[in-house]
């Protein structure tokens, strides 16, 4: 288990520039509940999903909705990337229903499916459903078919690639510094 106080008195300085609101605590505390709960014990994989968590959702530390206006989110109605998500082909506005959400930004009809959420798109909002939703998707590779273990596993450690379980590349080196930053703090409290 991580010394939180330890944990958090480093994480401060290092991402959040000396001052935590009690929501970014409450976050970060929902995430190391769930670490402590699965009795997980890579501390890179966490290092990985708080620094993902840290970018995804504007460094709130909570499940946000992807920002944009209705216009914005036109571009998962249609189309290809419509297509690739799991959205109808028609603009029926399911590509501003299906919209990102929660603390790793799930988006498209596909994705609300494989957690049993397309019902109610908005679950991925709280608490305890975008926690699982990151550290089950991250884990089992849910997201792109990539998974944690292919970029951390013994002596591996590809902080850059990881990236891809989420999206691409995109920001993949600001995320690989966040994450070093969390994992310092993990240590830290280690």
């Amino acid at each position: 288990m991580i010394d939180r106080a330890k944990f958090f008195a480093s994480v401060r300085p290092a991402l959040f520039a000396g001052k935590l609101t009690n929501s970014q605590v409450q976050g970060m505390e929902t995430i190391l509940d769930e670490w402590d709960a699965e009795g997980l014990t890579d501390h890179r994989w966490l290092a990985y999903m708080l620094g993902t968590a840290f970018l995804e959702t504007a460094h709130t530390m909570q499940p946000i909705t992807e920002f944009g206006g209705r216009k914005y989110f036109d571009k998962y109605d249609t189309g290809e990337l419509a297509r690739r998500l799991g959205n109808t082909p028609e603009a029926d506005g399911d590509g501003y229903k299906y919209r990102g959400r929660g603390l790793v930004q799930i988006t498209g009809l596909a994705n609300y499916q494989k957690f049993g959420i397309a019902d109610d798109p908005d679950k991925a909002l709280e608490d305890a459903t975008a926690v699982k939703i990151m550290f089950v998707g991250m884990k089992n590779g849910s997201f792109t078919g990539k998974k944690l273990s292919d970029y951390f596993l013994g002596a591996k450690a590809d902080w850059v690639n990881a990236r891809k379980i989420i999206n691409g590349l995109d920001r993949a080196a600001d995320i690989a510094g966040y994450a070093k930053k969390f994992l310092g703090a993990i240590e830290a409290g280690a």
